[in-house]
């Protein structure tokens, strides 16, 4: 197996865990973005208002998307699992 592949597989993986992680964190990152703005604009300074909504907010989106989730982990598994025997074997360098 030269570099070449290994380098493809792991840009493979990089790019499925970002598709993965993309949705939860941005949905992260606006719903604090608007309770930051909420708390702004209230005076309101308490912990508990920031994070929960977070944390809500993404639990929501990763049981919304996790059907797209299974789905993507399952097809890139199954992609890697059937090119294996294409790969080789590693020969030391």
């Amino acid at each position: 197996m030269d570099e070449l592949v290994m380098i493809d597989l792991g840009k493979q993986t990089l790019i499925t865990a970002l598709m993965i992680v993309a949705p939860a964190l941005l949905v992260g990152m606006f719903t604090g973005l608007a309770v930051s703005l909420f708390q702004t604009i209230t005076a309101l300074q308490e912990q508990t208002l920031s994070i929960v909504p977070k944390m809500l907010a993404v639990v929501g989106t990763l049981l919304l998307l996790m059907p797209w989730i299974l789905r993507t982990l399952y097809e890139f598994a199954h992609s890697l699992f059937t090119s294996l025997p294409n790969y080789g074997p590693i020969t030391p360098s």
